[in-house]
């Protein structure tokens, strides 16, 4: 099956011709922008005083254009708007966090190290602080930290893409070149794969791109396929035996079981593509998956693998899916066969979509790429808003990247990646205080005398607890879940206890991140990781949730924890990066110099030791325009 044949392919659905020239697409846009974004808008433009203005559950835009829901303001329903200042809302914005100058951004897109660059393609709006007219932006860096912005690299303007330059995947030939596979949402909203390559391969920035119109879409979705259910290339992986690339997509199923499949396709050319039989991997009930990405990693050696690294004795694979149905990433590690097209996880109670996650937080299309500078495998991942769109739209942007991640296998466990900052953020590092054996009694708080305001730190600590403490504690705590058992505020016999990061004095602002250990009914201990973001602001139009999950602690291991905090992101990485929680959060007290940092314990039977506690001062990234 020649699947860029569109009329000629028995098994892909035939697409309407193309639509009127694309000068008309603006037009379009116009038609498809919701009528509580443009009212919003409008009383923005008027400078309604913002004390008056009541926020309506907007129009899910997403879905409605077959993509995953960009926004939490849905959950918001009907409040009346925050007065939110402008002193307020410019803290928001971060200092070591990639994020373009102004407007929406979301998913990152094909990651790569280029002719000594590291590029990062993203999804943009440049025309506003809310999703839609998506683009591809574009920015390049020496480190990973320090980023350059630079001119678009992709617009809608092909009746194959007037509806989306979604997200893709880049993929790097065996004799340097590069060849870039993205999804297109056409005129009539079909979801098709798209090939794209630089113009110009000897420019190490990768400024101008040319669409390949002679063929796209290269390929459609397949029989049996809804039209607005297929998207994601990932990066190709090559068999030498055969002289094949493979690249797989995500999608689901029509049926009542709703399984989230992968589908995989071949090609010798990037240009002809062949849908290969089977499918690599459904789930049921999972729903949608989105961004699909498949790589394989070393189990005896932390090191990174090319992309096209074969299966082999001490190499898995990991499939990781962005869930449409709840907006969550997952992942599970497991074994690939290529000669039959199929890969199975090594415990199937881990399966993809129902185990592990790559983060417990506000984390979403995660994307990884082989740093072949490093020998490293390292992790995009976008973090959304969880404020109201009309402050978006106050402040004009909208969404960060978290710091990217390295990935390596757990050789401890066996069972889970460790997902943990890129060493060149510790560059960024100019100050620290250093604190050790310091006790918290049970429902102390202790504040940590740190010069200046804390919002910008990296946080390192150790925690134990006092022996006698857990050998008293013989009661079965069974129950416990990070989001419903009361977050910082429960109270436990051992727990819960951690920082407040983002505090004011008072404490009538805190973001909490807290350990909690409880005893099962066979005696044995299991801890949990977790986020509180309930007190994170006295801002009524914000979605605030606790996060979590239990982290893996084996014997003769204290309890660790390593958390970033940038004005209004926190990211925090528990056992070496074992379990990790993204919360965006936006303090109104808690602000500038008024940002404390506090220690905690709120178990009611347990003495707490900070073994060792490390305070970084942060200094910020240098994110500019490059200049041309």
């Amino acid at each position: 099956m020649k699947t860029h044949d569109l009329e000629s392919s028995s098994n892909s659905p035939l697409l309407p011709p193309p639509p009127p020239p694309p000068h008309h697409r603006r037009r379009y846009l116009l038609i498809l922008l919701p009528l509580a974004t443009i009212l919003t808008f409008i009383a923005v433009l008027c400078r309604t005083p913002t004390s008056s203005l009541t926020v309506s559950t907007p129009i899910s835009r997403g879905p409605v254009a077959g993509v995953s829901e960009k926004s939490t303001s849905q959950l918001l329903a009907s409040s009346t708007a925050y007065p939110w200042t402008n002193n307020m809302l410019a803290f928001q914005r971060t200092a070591f966090h990639f994020q373009p100058q102004k407007n929406w951004m979301n998913d990152p897109n094909g990651p790569l190290f280029y002719k000594g660059w590291y590029h990062l393609f993203y999804q943009y709006n440049p025309d506003n602080a809310i999703w839609g007219n998506i683009t591809w932006g574009h920015a390049v860096s020496k480190d990973l930290i320090n980023w350059l912005h630079l001119p678009i690299a992709m617009e809608p303007d092909r009746w194959y893409d007037i509806n989306g330059v979604w997200s893709g995947s880049a993929t790097l030939l065996h004799d340097g070149r590069l060849v870039m596979l993205y999804t297109g949402s056409t005129h009539t909203s079909v979801q098709v794969q798209n090939l794209a390559h630089p113009a110009d391969p000897t420019d190490p920035l990768l400024i101008h791109w040319v669409k390949s119109d002679a063929h796209n879409p290269v390929i459609v979705p397949p029989k049996g396929i809804n039209f607005k259910d297929f998207r994601d290339p990932t990066t190709a992986w090559y068999n030498s035996e055969l002289g094949l690339w493979y690249l797989a997509i995500g999608s689901k199923n029509d049926s009542a079981d709703h399984a989230g499949t992968a589908f995989v396709y071949s090609t010798r050319d990037f240009v002809h593509y062949e849908l290969v039989p089977g499918l690599l991997r459904f789930v049921v009930g999972t729903g949608m998956w989105e961004c699909l990405d498949f790589y394989p990693i070393h189990i005896e050696e932390a090191v990174g693998l090319d992309t096209s690294v074969r299966p082999g004795k001490s190499v898995r694979h990991v499939m990781k899916v962005s869930l449409d149905n709840d907006k969550h990433d997952y992942y599970a590690i497991g074994r690939y066969f290529q000669e039959n097209n199929s890969w199975v996880p090594d415990d199937p109670e881990l399966d993809v979509g129902i185990g592990l996650r790559v983060d417990y937080g506000k984390y979403y299309a995660s994307k990884t790429f082989y740093d072949q500078d490093k020998g490293r495998r390292v992790l995009w991942g976008w973090t959304g808003e969880t404020d109201s769109e009309r402050a978006d739209l106050l402040k004009g942007w909208a969404s960060i990247q978290t710091i990217p991640r390295t990935v390596l296998f757990d050789t401890k466990t066996g069972k889970n990646l460790l997902l943990w900052p890129v060493e060149e953020v510790n560059s960024l590092r100019f100050s620290s205080k250093n604190f050790s054996s310091l006790q918290l009694t049970a429902g102390s708080v202790k504040p940590l005398q740190i010069a200046g305001a804390a919002t910008q730190l990296d946080i390192t600590a150790e925690f134990e607890i006092d022996g006698s403490s857990l050998e008293a504690a013989i009661e079965a705590d069974v129950g416990y879940n990070c989001s419903t058992s009361g977050g910082a505020a429960g109270r436990s016999a051992l727990g819960p206890f951690g920082l407040l990061v983002l505090a004011d004095s008072d404490r009538t602002e805190q973001t909490a991140v807290y350990f909690y250990v409880a005893r099962g009914t066979d005696g044995l201990l299991k801890t949990y990781f977790c986020h509180d973001e309930l007190r994170s602001s006295k801002a009524n139009d914000i979605v605030k949730r606790i996060y979590g999950s239990t982290v893996p602690v084996l014997d003769g291991e204290i309890l660790s924890v390593r958390i970033l905090v940038d004005h209004s992101i926190v990211e925090s990485f528990a056992q070496g990066g074992r379990t990790c929680i993204t919360s965006r959060v936006y303090p109104t007290a808690a602000i500038d110099g008024a940002a404390k940092l506090f220690l905690f314990n709120n178990a009611t039977d347990a003495t707490i030791t900070a073994k060792s506690l490390t305070v970084w001062k942060m200094g910020p990234a240098l994110m500019r325009p490059f200049d041309m």
